[in-house]
């Protein structure tokens, strides 16, 4: 789906992305009060949300206080997502900047990581007669609302297992996430670009370091984009979409 906007430009979806304890948490908490600073309406979001009533579901999962399937937990996360599409696009559509930690990619990454293959349980569709393959982890993902820029902090495991708070919920085991690391690398291509940092949690500057050269200095996209309605591996050709987008005026790198 493809809308023009009238009057004001809309706000740009921001998501970071990586392994548990990357950073993510800290990064976009910190990118917060640099965007408003520049006179940007923002908000953060985080996924998944355990506020809503599938994300109590999620929660109690994580915590290990419930066991379920993980095809079912696999739809659950992105039922969460779903929960939030359409006030996603409205914040969107009204000007305001969403930084989102974590979204799809986190979905398609992880499951994968426990054996839901990216090329399992293909669904099969059709468009102007042409069959396309649909994997079973990815096809829940069509129709959300597709960024305007992922930002992949890249951390080795090793390193994310050292801070604090490490293993406290289920996916927080070295070995899990070092599949999970490499099931982001399958996700790489190459438009995947200037995503790649080294994820510290500190910076002399207080500047967030995902900023650099990346981050909308003033967000001008007219359209709203969303996941199309099949693709195949990579899934990733939105994770820098809009750098490029000749519909967007403003310049996309920060000064």
């Amino acid at each position: 789906m493809e809308n023009g906007h009238n009057g004001n430009s809309r706000g740009a979806l921001i998501v970071l992305e990586g392994l548990d304890r990357s950073g993510k948490t800290s990064q976009s908490s910190r990118l917060l009060p640099y965007l408003e600073g520049l006179g940007l309406s923002v908000e953060l979001w985080r996924f998944p949300d355990r506020n809503t009533y599938v994300g109590e579901m999620i929660s109690s999962y994580l915590a290990n206080k419930s066991q379920l399937d993980d095809r079912t937990i696999h739809l659950l996360f992105s039922a969460n997502r779903w929960e939030k599409r359409s006030l996603m696009e409205t914040k969107l559509r009204s000007g305001t900047t969403l930084i989102v930690d974590r979204y799809s990619y986190s979905g398609v990454a992880f499951s994968s990581a426990k054996g839901l293959d990216i090329e399992w349980c293909k669904v099969k569709t059709c468009l102007s007669c042409y069959k396309h393959e649909i994997s079973f982890v990815q096809a829940p993902e069509m129709g959300l609302l597709a960024p305007d820029l992922v930002v992949y902090l890249d951390i080795p495991p090793e390193k994310a297992a050292e801070r604090g708070g490490y293993g406290g919920e289920r996916y927080e085991q070295l070995e899990f996430q070092r599949k999970v690391a490499e099931h982001y690398k399958i996700l790489h291509d190459t438009t995947w670009k200037g995503h790649c940092v080294d994820a510290p949690l500190e910076h002399a500057t207080g500047r967030p370091d995902t900023v650099d050269g990346l981050i909308p200095s003033h967000p001008a996209c007219y359209t709203i984009k969303v996941f199309p309605p099949f693709f195949t591996c990579p899934v990733l050709c939105f994770w820098v979409a809009g750098i490029t987008d000749p519909k967007c005026k403003a310049s996309l790198h920060v000064k």
